[in-house]
């Protein structure tokens, strides 16, 4: 164990509620309380640390996830923070859940120096970035979902419908698809089925845009951060 003067602290993160605890120096518990996840949350949970003596460095759980409010803050306020593993699942389910306990496991790994990572602090530019990539990813998925449901409708669509869209298989399709105004007729199905093909070729359309936008915001961080990238 190493040898520090002053206060440790290890938090168990949730989404609603964080419980922390404080060891001293010799690892002796000094105690465990839990704070709402919001900025005056944090800021009592510092103070709450502060109150055992200067506050070494907390190891915080979830860094990237539940905890990275809580990272961010303590950071921001000059508090070193490490990240800590979960326990791990197996364990979990043998001896059961414990927040307190694992807040308490959360300092000992801090205190020790068996947690010693710093965690990312997702801020900045690379935040915007991921934030902008998580999004794109997600854009293209739901593009090519809705292309291949609109190729598979057309493929199966009544004759009047695949003869219209027979040469625009590959291309054009989403174009013309995207301008059709349906009109109900004697034929319920070809009008239903219009309606659906013109609906999937907006949402297509729809999502191109906004990948091209966010492909624009992205290129001018990129151009901010990491102009040699884009030359």
């Amino acid at each position: 164990m190493l040898m520090v003067s002053g206060v440790v602290g290890g938090v168990d993160t949730h989404a609603d509620v964080h419980v922390a605890a404080a060891v001293d120096a010799n690892g002796g518990l000094l105690g465990i309380e839990s704070f709402p996840t919001d900025t005056a949350g944090y800021r009592s949970l510092l103070s709450w640390l502060s109150g055992f003596g200067p506050v070494v460095k907390v190891g915080v759980e979830g860094t990237g996830s539940y905890g990275v409010g809580l990272a961010r803050f303590l950071h921001a306020n000059g508090v070193v923070v490490v990240e800590v593993d979960r326990p791990n699942r197996q364990t979990r389910r043998r001896l059961g859940k414990s927040d307190p306990i694992d807040a308490e496991a959360a300092a000992r790994a801090a205190l020790s120096g068996e947690a010693s990572v710093t965690p990312k602090w997702r801020d900045g530019t690379v935040e915007q970035v991921r934030v902008l990539m998580v999004a794109r990813r997600s854009a293209r998925m739901q593009r090519n979902q809705a292309l291949n449901q609109l190729r598979q409708i057309v493929i199966c669509a009544p004759d009047e419908i695949r003869v219209r869209f027979r040469d625009r298989y590959k291309t054009g399709l989403v174009t013309e698809a995207a301008a059709m105004r349906p009109r109900k007729g004697s034929n319920p199905i070809v009008f239903t089925t219009n309606t659906v093909i013109r609906g999937l070729a907006r949402r297509i359309r729809d999502l191109d845009d906004e990948m091209h936008a966010i492909d624009d915001a992205l290129g001018g961080l990129v151009n901010q951060a990491a102009p040699s990238l884009l030359a």
